[in-house]
């Protein structure tokens, strides 16, 4: 029988998606829905949305910095302490 690939921690194998998904795509708020929070990511794509379209951009360009911030902070924590903060106890901002 072969040994299963299992993170180590449940929910930690959300941490490398959610992590570069904040990067890449930190505006957008996509990494907030990998991770469940649904208000926030809502939040997000809606600042960065109107700011598109409304307002020069500017809004989108801060939920972009956030969404950075946020990823490399998911990406420099250990599992353990990325499920107990965002899994465990649902941290929804930084």
């Amino acid at each position: 029988m072969q040994p299963q690939n299992r993170p180590a921690v449940p929910g930690a194998d959300k941490k490398v998606l959610a992590g570069v998904l904040g990067i890449v795509l930190g505006g957008l708020g996509i990494h907030k829905f990998i991770l469940g929070y649904n208000t926030e990511g809502i939040i997000m794509l809606a600042v960065w949305a109107v700011g598109v379209l409304f307002l020069c951009g500017i809004p989108s360009l801060v939920m972009a910095v956030i969404g950075v911030i946020e990823g490399i902070m998911y990406l420099t924590k250990s599992d353990e302490e990325f499920v107990h903060t965002y899994i465990v106890n649902k941290k929804g901002w930084f």
